[in-house]
């Protein structure tokens, strides 16, 4: 039998998108986002339960995302969880967990969004990798870009 490697997260960013390119010239776009679970312990007080999780997203779809990538936004990320290990300046092995992005939604207004019970309505704006073509997205591939851009007859409300 197979294996799944899939991560879905709706969350709030932590700070702007930071950018940079590699040596070879591909974008790629890191944010923090976080996601909240809200629930009722033993003595029936609310609690609040946030985790944070390191995105990175490649390529075309990190160029043309990262200005909508500000603090306080609300996004809708897919893609593949990864760890990767590396030594620090200091001499350090350093380990990190990240989500590799390969579809990222706006979600609510330009403010952040959303907010209240009701779900945020996505913005006309998601980003990712054509479906076609197999395993997903390549640090040195060029041919990412915006994908599911509705026309104005597709948008239900």
């Amino acid at each position: 039998m197979g294996s799944v490697n899939k991560a879905i997260l709706v969350g709030n960013l932590g700070r702007d998108a930071e950018m940079r390119f590699t040596q070879g010239g591909t974008a790629v776009a890191t944010v923090s986002i976080a996601t909240t679970d809200v629930f009722n312990d033993r003595d029936g007080q609310k609690r609040e339960d946030t985790q944070w999780h390191r995105i990175v997203i490649w390529g075309k779809t990190a160029e043309s995302i990262q200005p909508y990538l500000t603090k306080g936004k609300q996004i809708y990320v897919e893609g593949k969880i990864q760890t990767r290990e590396w030594t620090d300046k200091e001499g350090k092995q350093v380990k990190t967990t990240e989500i590799r992005a390969d579809r990222v939604v706006l979600l609510g207004g330009p403010g952040g969004g959303g907010g209240g019970e009701r779900a945020p309505r996505p913005q006309r704006a998601a980003y990712g990798a054509p479906s076609a073509g197999g395993g997903g997205m390549s640090h040195d591939s060029d041919d990412m870009g915006p994908i599911d851009a509705p026309n104005d007859d597709d948008i239900p409300f």
